[in-house]
């Protein structure tokens, strides 16, 4: 999988469903002005080829009780490859935690939480996330506003 691999057509899709992966495959056509089987055959190889990684709804976190995003920086006891799996394979585990990354810097991981609220995140807390494997400390961000979420890639 290599960007030089897409022409313009292809990086057209790819924006088009970025932005409404909603759009019927005539109303992309329409927009990337190709022939419906065309963009057909085009989406589907981006899919195939792992392009496109799925299709989903962006649900509105507030109406289904997840109103906080909490953020938390983790520290391991030892930097060694046996940790990190242990807790990477914890931490697949776990619904509630919607992004962890192995970082550089002050953390081995930061993880992002959604939870109903601060109450919520401190059972989480201390009945999950300080028991997980390895985990020496944790420093915990509550995100007090969202500036930017899930922005569509720039390429």
């Amino acid at each position: 999988m290599d960007n030089s691999e897409l022409d313009r057509v292809d990086k057209n899709i790819l924006r088009y469903l970025q932005k409404n992966g909603r759009l019927s495959n005539a109303e992309l056509a329409e927009k990337v002005n190709v022939s419906a089987a065309t963009c057909h055959r085009r989406t589907q190889r981006l899919f195939e080829e792992g392009y496109i990684l799925g299709v989903h709804a962006h649900i509105n976190p507030k109406p289904v009780g997840l109103g906080a995003l909490v953020m938390v920086g983790v520290v391991l006891d030892h930097s060694t490859p046996e940790s990190f799996k242990a807790f990477e394979d914890a931490i697949a585990g776990m619904p509630v935690v919607l992004n962890c990354n192995l970082v550089a810097g002050d953390y081995d991981y930061l993880i992002t939480i959604r939870v109903r609220d601060m109450s919520d995140f401190n059972t989480l807390h201390g009945e999950q996330l300080i028991a997980l494997p390895g985990v020496r400390q944790t420093r915990t961000f509550f995100v007090m506003k969202e500036v930017k979420n899930n922005e569509p890639l720039p390429f």
